[in-house]
């Protein structure tokens, strides 16, 4: 191994033990209060800036989460593992097939995935197809989650896609949807329409949860 790539397997190490760490403390600071959890397997439909939510996974045996498979990726997908969030690693230009075929598998096997569907780069708020692909192939129900906070530890970062974390004693409220069931046989015009109407469904589950907070924490 060369002097470089030691320095950047340290460096690297380095990240994901200090991040470990703050998901282990943040695990018992953060408060997340479930709304329509679903009780059912599922496929969660999360927006790229919520991946904290799957904190509030109530099964985390039972669940993967597709993660891209870059190097911050890896960052994520091996800190996220203190949790017992297990991963599939994956995104539309990085081993896009391999990890729709293989969150099929673990769907066949009985578990639920989360999907952050405008990542990993978006744009943002955009809804990708593979989760309409997936959900077609495998006859799992879509369920879309919304997340929101007023707590002053709620913080939002300025990236692309304005990702949101809790840093410290946090609470925070999570509305679930309900099961949307894509039909086995659709056109490329028919998928477009889906990848739609579960944006459609993303952002009125915000809206409603943003509006009327007080009600669902």
């Amino acid at each position: 191994m060369s002097q470089k790539k030691f320095g950047e397997s340290i460096k690297l190490g380095v990240l994901i033990f200090l991040l470990k760490i703050f998901f282990k403390i943040e695990q018992h600071l953060l408060k997340i209060k479930n709304n329509n959890y679903p009780k059912i397997q599922v496929i969660f439909s999360m927006w790229h800036c919520d991946q904290c939510l799957t904190y509030g996974i109530e099964d985390k045996s039972k669940f993967y989460a597709l993660i891209s498979a870059s190097n911050d990726g890896e960052i994520i997908a091996k800190a996220a593992e203190c949790l017992n969030i297990k991963s599939v690693r994956g995104s539309t230009k990085r081993r896009g097939v391999a990890a729709s075929l293989e969150l099929i598998e673990k769907l066949n096997e009985g578990n639920s995935v989360g999907i952050m569907v405008d990542g990993p780069r978006g744009p943002k708020g955009k809804v990708k197809d593979g989760i309409i692909n997936i959900a077609k192939l495998s006859g799992i129900p879509i369920v879309p989650v919304a997340w929101a906070s007023k707590d002053k530890n709620f913080k939002i970062f300025n990236t692309w896609d304005m990702f949101r974390v809790p840093i410290g004693p946090c609470k925070t409220a999570a509305l679930y949807g309900d099961p949307i069931y894509i039909p086995s046989e659709l056109t490329k015009e028919e998928i477009k329409i889906w990848c739609q109407k579960i944006e459609d469904e993303m952002n009125r589950l915000q809206s409603e949860l943003e509006n009327n907070y007080e009600n669902y924490i």
